[in-house]
């Protein structure tokens, strides 16, 4: 069934030229060069330390971003700003 309401939600996103990351409940990431990284659609902070950053992602998965010298600058309760220097963005699939 879940299948089916994501195939329908994808064509309606597309029809009506919707953003997908709003219709389907992703992560919009925007990053400025290595220095910053904004992240929209989170579900929570699951590990921070000035190394690395694991988002929750609405059943979806995780975001892991590692670098060095990072600093969270904003959190709000589904938006990140992060500062530092960013080495590596990784999407994790949720394991099912």
């Amino acid at each position: 069934m879940k299948k089916w309401q994501q195939k329908i939600k994808r064509w309606t996103a597309g029809m009506l030229d919707l953003p997908k990351d709003v219709v389907l409940d992703l992560p919009r990431i925007t990053m400025i060069g290595p220095l910053q990284l904004y992240i929209e659609n989170h579900r929570g902070v699951l590990v921070f330390s000035t190394e690395e950053l694991r988002l929750l992602l609405s059943n979806k998965g995780q975001l892991l971003i590692r670098g060095e010298r990072l600093v969270i600058r904003q959190i709000l309760p589904e938006e990140v700003l992060l500062e530092g220097f960013i080495r590596e963005v990784h999407y994790l699939d949720q394991i099912k």
